[in-house]
């Protein structure tokens, strides 16, 4: 039985948010510890876990087939490499940062800097574009502390929180790229395996739907449900039942959660009651 070999990140974030969304797609996958691959119960998968960097070739030479990658790996080692699903999770950011106490005004100020690095290729276009002549260090580690031993002047790396720059006595100054996990295919990809592909890239769009929104159930009177429907963003159009308790109704809809408390507070000054909020399991559209 043909299989579709997918990578995912060894370990870290990126990995337990990989093999979540896996998962939720209801693919039991029996992986134990210290693994290298691992294959799925019920559905026809194999999991490779690769380190992050090594993803990029992995896909070039069409040993795996598919992966869920960073999207700032790929920009640094896989331009070359199309990207099917942008996946809304383990977001970042490349950026460049500086000691503390340097005065920083703009990207100039990197003019001849020493600056550490594990993305080089991704610094080099990003100088040249500015007009900047700059010494990269590549570092394939702790690039963070490269400033505080007087290895550079400055450094470029991921950033999420910022609580890494912080501890170490740098300030992030410009941000070159933002990043979030993606899920991308190899150029040598069968025809047989993309059948199984799409079939893979349906149940994730139906899990990212959900993540995106929440189902929502109220009470309204019948004297302004016509107000209270017109706030509703619904997919097409709310559902609306009778309750028992006359002149009143119960609507049913789905609200995106990045507009959501500025929908609900809408909807209670225009006499929405009882409001019901339930995530989304599965969402097909």
């Amino acid at each position: 039985m043909t299989k579709i070999r997918i990578a995912v990140q060894k370990s870290g974030r990126l990995n337990d948010d990989s093999l979540k969304i896996l998962k939720d797609c209801g693919i039991a996958i029996d992986n134990g510890k210290d693994q290298l691959k691992a294959t799925a119960r019920n559905f026809p998968l194999e999991v490779f876990y690769l380190r992050n960097g090594d993803i990029p070739q992995y896909l070039r030479d069409g040993v795996v087939d598919i992966a869920i990658i960073g999207e700032n790996v790929l920009i640094e080692k896989g331009e070359d490499i199309a990207v099917v699903e942008k996946l809304n999770f383990s977001k970042c950011r490349v950026s460049l940062a500086v000691p503390k106490r340097m005065d920083y005004e703009t990207v100039k100020d990197f003019e001849g800097k020493r600056i550490a690095t594990s993305y080089p290729n991704t610094v080099k276009k990003f100088f040249k574009s500015k007009g900047v002549s700059a010494d990269l260090h590549i570092i394939n580690g702790s690039v963070e502390i490269a400033p505080n031993i007087g290895l550079a002047d400055g450094i470029c790396d991921i950033v999420s929180s910022g609580s890494t720059l912080f501890k170490n006595n740098l300030k992030e100054v410009e941000i070159i790229l933002k990043s979030e996990a993606v899920l991308a295919v190899s150029p040598e990809i069968s025809e047989e395996r993309k059948e199984i592909l799409e079939r893979l890239q349906f149940r994730i769009k139906s899990v990212l739907q959900a993540r995106q929104n929440k189902y929502v159930l109220l009470n309204a009177p019948n004297d302004k449900l016509e107000r209270i429907i017109s706030i509703l963003p619904g997919m097409r159009s709310p559902t609306v039942l009778p309750l028992a308790e006359e002149g009143w109704s119960s609507v049913h809809t789905v609200i995106n959660r990045d507009t959501f408390w500025e929908v609900i507070d809408e909807l209670k000054l225009a006499g929405a009651e009882g409001i019901l909020v339930c995530p989304i399991e599965k969402m097909v559209v």
